[in-house]
């Protein structure tokens, strides 16, 4: 994977092969980030990132300027790689080793955005409860957006305060909004 703009712009960082993982596509994160580009102000903003993985996205967010960023996942190895890569590039990600839904049914943290990357296998029951959980527990501030990225196979057009799909190759990201 490859951070695509920013400061470590063209950086590429190698994640272990056992990681349980699967990065967002360099064609789907250039995608997400010029239509976020033209919502928020990377240095700004705050960013939760939920089955972060790799971090593969908060780098993204880091290399753009953003200084509050707090990934979230359950497995130790990739809370270690990302703690070691942001370490290395001294970028602003605290995180957090849990669930995700435990972690949401209990979180306080208000940010601009949430990312959500979780296992494309989930169950319709399992996608719907990321909005639910985030807009029931006040999650994001005003103005904020909530993604989830999901196969194209997904479709969480009818969950609570969806707003738009966007699509590119396999990938899909959709966005939530307060209404």
């Amino acid at each position: 994977m490859r951070i695509i703009s920013g400061l470590y712009k063209s950086r590429k960082i190698v994640a272990p092969k056992n990681l349980p993982v699967r990065p967002t596509t360099d064609m789907a994160k250039e995608g997400l980030f010029n239509i976020l580009n033209n919502l928020f102000y990377f240095d700004d903003i705050s960013v939760l990132d939920l089955f972060a993985g790799t971090g593969n996205i908060s780098y993204e967010f880091a290399s753009r300027g953003t200084e509050q960023i707090t990934c979230v996942d359950e497995d130790f190895g990739c809370i270690k790689f990302i703690n070691q890569t942001a370490e290395a590039f001294k970028m602003p990600i605290q995180t957090i080793k849990s669930d995700v839904f435990k972690y949401l049914e209990k979180a306080t943290l208000q940010t601009n955005i949430v990312f959500a990357d979780p296992p494309y296998g989930f169950s319709d029951e399992q996608f719907a409860k990321i909005p639910e959980l985030v807009f029931q527990n006040n999650l994001l501030l005003e103005d904020g957006v909530l993604i989830i990225e999901h196969s194209k196979h997904t479709n969480l057009s009818n969950q609570n305060h969806f707003s738009y799909s966007k699509s590119y190759g396999g990938n899909m990201f959709s966005f939530f909004e307060i209404s």
